[in-house]
């Protein structure tokens, strides 16, 4: 018997396959193999996710193959899933969570910042920002109001290999695939929630089963961490909420404050960054679902149905 792990190509997604192999090994399940599987999210290399149909287009054929037998289970990156998952799947468990931070990272050639306010001074006003995420742009604008941002997608050593080219003067990328693949080293900034609310699940390996194959689901809960179990939970609950997608303006993040709760803050922003639109609340790692869906009727009370309109009109 082995367990047929599907999964993308990705630098970092080949790391997350193998090393969710590698603990299901080391917790005495069978012997692994790893299925590439090539999504429409790969093929679209040339169009911001925003345009292409959002992220969800990274796990929709890794899916179809769950659902068809062909694989057994499937590792993502949790916060490419849709908030709603296909009739049948479920999310059987998670890796430990990675630091679920945006970073900003500079050209080798620039100087080391330490600070907000040097990484501004750094940049210059009107700087060419890479990334094609509208949750980013939509908060940084805040930050550099006369930003140009540009879509940016491939591999993470070729975005940084175009960033010290001189494509761009700087990327935005998460901490966490930065530091899982080696590239700590090229984080210049690490930006915190109250510049740029995370999306829900960064820093999250998440591993979808069929819901009726108890024994894969029976075998990943061995590797499973409750902490970002409970926090993925509270996160994609504020998307549930808001009935938004991968690529709308949205991001939460849910901290632990003690050995039993969770800290929850949500955001829903414009996407000129004309309105930014924020809620938090706490509650108990049990009622970690009930949380996300408390903060995220506050953002709609707020006014966030109003923003996520407008998005889905544009």
């Amino acid at each position: 018997m082995e367990l047929r792990i599907g999964t993308r190509g990705s630098q970092l997604a080949l790391w997350q396959a193998n090393t969710v192999a590698a603990r299901l090994a080391a917790a005495g399940a069978p012997p692994c193999r790893i299925v590439i599987i090539k999504t429409s999210g790969d093929q679209l290399q040339d169009r911001p996710l925003s345009e292409a149909g959002g992220k969800g287009l990274f796990v929709k054929e890794i899916e179809d193959a769950l659902l068809r037998n062909e694989v057994d289970l499937a590792v993502h990156s949790s916060k490419d899933m849709p908030a709603i998952l296909p009739d049948g799947l479920g999310i059987a468990g998670v890796l430990p969570r990675e630091d679920p931070r945006d970073a900003i990272v500079l050209p080798m050639s620039v100087r080391s910042v330490r600070l907000q306010a040097d990484l501004v001074a750094a940049l210059g006003p009107t700087p060419s920002i890479g990334t094609g995420s509208v949750r980013r742009v939509a908060q940084l604008l805040n930050l550099f109001p006369k930003a140009r941002f540009t879509n940016v997608r491939g591999n993470v050593d070729t975005r940084l290999r175009k960033l010290d080219a001189g494509e761009q003067d700087a990327l935005v990328l998460a901490a966490a695939g930065l530091r899982r693949l080696g590239f700590a080293a090229r984080i210049s900034l690490t930006l915190p929630a109250d510049v740029c609310v995370p999306a829900p699940g960064q820093g999250i390996v998440a591993i979808e089963t069929r819901e009726c194959d108890s024994a894969t689901r029976d075998v990943v809960s061995r590797i499973s961490d409750a902490d970002a179990a409970a926090a993925l939970d509270a996160e994609r609950a504020v998307v549930e909420a808001l009935g938004g997608g991968c690529q709308t303006p949205i991001g939460a993040l849910a901290t632990m404050v003690d050995r039993s709760s969770l800290e929850l803050v949500g955001v829903v922003a414009a996407l000129d960054g004309s309105r930014v639109i924020r809620a938090t609340g706490r509650a108990s790692l049990a009622d970690a679902s009930e949380l996300g869906l408390r903060v995220g009727q506050e953002l709609m009370a707020k006014g966030a149905n109003e923003i996520l309109a407008q998005v889905r009109a544009q």
